[in-house]
């Protein structure tokens, strides 16, 4: 009796039937693939929705939570009134405010505990107005405060989370009891694709925020695909891709060999499977990885730069040096193409260095010793190049502090806080929105975390109405508003 054979998948069978056949079909399913990631304008997704402003986005995170109220919100009633109760002051009614109930997870003035700290906390730093503008900056941003007519000043955020969820949220817009989304860089990788294709368009520079914060979600991209997650880089030449180191030894046409390999054995998985999107961001992520093992390092190599350069950004001293480094690659990397640099500072394995419960005066004067002058770099040397009207500079931090004391420090103040944009189009020298005379609540043209996204994305020519992917229907907070009033 003859045994019957098994029955074949006709997919299987189909990419059995011959390797030369499948051999040609593999070779025009990667030119395909190349074709699409080299010229994102055939592709109708990859088209600009308007006529962007901006090209490229440079996006600066302080992690743990910056005092608005010691930074670029100064609020001297804190001064008058230090040591009162908040219910003893004339601003009494700023323990309880219709929007916080009405928008709100949470109800009262309080840190992750439900602690209220209603005992009034003066201001830790002087201020002075700065610039032609005169806008009110802390002592503590000295360079910055120096740059200020270039900045639009947004005094009037809020959040929802009262605790470090709040990082992720201000990567993603949503409350990390919502779940996982995908984050504001991956939406304009998705959207607007390369602008050089030996370059990961969308760069994490510094330490990521931690596990107990959002992790990696903060420069995921969840259901758009792996292939639009940030890539981790080091601003170190000898190393700045930890993942796809070159051995020395192995000559150039050999390790050519093992990524032709690698890469052929993928495919043949994606014939198998052709509807994985993680095979076909595998794929691509060989080629590119070996694209970038000349291109990235290239970039980190500052000894190209001028020594008068490298002292703008703070090169000659240790506690500038770091941050000053990875704002100068960010700037060499948006002038080679890249379309989204996020850049971390303050990442320490929990609720970042920034988280000030306790000490803030010296906590906060060392943290912004570090960053000031690197920032103030970066829009000079963007603008001496020619490059600060196309790329967008922004500033963030989940949440601000609150005006009460914690010992002597402030807690978590997701009610009111303060952020700031520059370069792509944005107006310079102004500050939109406000919070109260104690910096508590924003009160006037209040604006989410996502309307911060929606101003970078309508700037790069984006409307994330029409980003949407099919079955995954968005809120309209999670879209958020353009802020029109600080655009040029």
């Amino acid at each position: 009796m003859v045994k019957q054979a098994p029955r074949l998948p006709r997919r299987t069978f189909l990419a059995d039937l011959g390797m030369g056949f499948t051999g040609l079909a593999l070779g025009a399913i990667w030119q395909a693939e190349r074709a699409r990631a080299a010229t994102p304008a055939a592709r109708d997704d990859r088209l600009p929705h308007r006529t962007p402003r901006a090209k490229s986005v440079i996006w600066l995170f302080m992690t743990g939570g910056v005092s608005h109220l010691e930074s670029f919100d100064p609020k001297p009633v804190l001064n008058e009134f230090a040591g009162k109760e908040i219910g003893e002051t004339p601003y009494r009614d700023c323990l309880d405010s219709p929007f916080v109930r009405e928008n709100l997870r949470i109800v009262v003035p309080n840190d992750a505990n439900g602690h209220i700290r209603s005992k009034l906390f003066p201001l830790q730093v002087g201020y002075r107005r700065r610039g032609e503008s005169g806008l009110e900056v802390s002592d503590w941003w000295p360079h910055v405060g120096g740059v200020v007519d270039k900045l639009a000043i947004v005094r009037s955020m809020w959040t929802t989370d009262n605790n470090h969820g709040a990082q992720l949220q201000f990567h993603t817009g949503r409350h990390n009891l919502d779940g996982v989304f995908p984050s504001i860089g991956s939406w304009v990788h998705y959207g607007l694709g390369s602008l050089n294709e030996n370059l990961p368009q969308f760069v994490v520079l510094g330490e990521p925020i931690a596990d107990c914060c959002g992790g990696s979600a903060g420069h995921g991209s969840n259901y758009l695909g792996p292939e639009h997650a940030g890539v981790r880089l080091r601003v170190d030449p000898k190393a700045p891709l930890p993942f796809a180191v070159s051995p020395q030894e192995l000559p150039l046409a050999e390790q050519r060999a093992k990524e032709d390999l690698l890469r052929g054995l993928d495919q043949l998985a994606a014939v198998e499977y052709p509807d994985d999107p993680a095979i076909a961001a595998r794929i691509r992520a060989y080629e590119l990885a070996f694209r970038m093992q000349t291109a990235v390092p290239d970039l980190m190599h500052f000894d190209k730069e001028t020594q008068e350069t490298q002292r703008l950004y703070g090169f000659d001293h240790p506690e500038t040096r770091p941050f000053g480094q990875m704002c100068l690659a960010a700037r060499r990397m948006v002038e080679a193409g890249v379309r989204f640099v996020q850049i971390f500072h303050g990442s320490n394995g929990g609720a970042g260095a920034w988280d000030a419960h306790s000490d803030l005066k010296n906590n906060h004067e060392k943290l912004c010793r570090q960053v000031d002058q690197p920032i103030a770099a970066l829009l000079i040397d963007l603008e001496r190049r020619g490059l600060l009207d196309e790329t967008l500079v922004v500033w963030g931090t989940e949440f601000g502090r609150t005006p009460g004391a914690q010992g002597n420090g402030r807690d978590h103040h997701p009610f009111g806080f303060s952020v700031w944009l520059a370069g792509g189009g944005i107006r310079g020298g102004i500050a939109h929105g406000a919070t109260d005379p104690l910096g508590f609540h924003a009160v006037e043209h209040r604006h989410y975390v996502t309307d911060v996204h929606a101003t970078v994305l309508h700037q790069l020519g984006l409307d994330s109405r029409q980003l949407e992917v099919p079955g995954r229907k968005r809120l309209d907070i999670e879209h958020g508003q353009v802020i029109h009033e600080i655009l040029a």
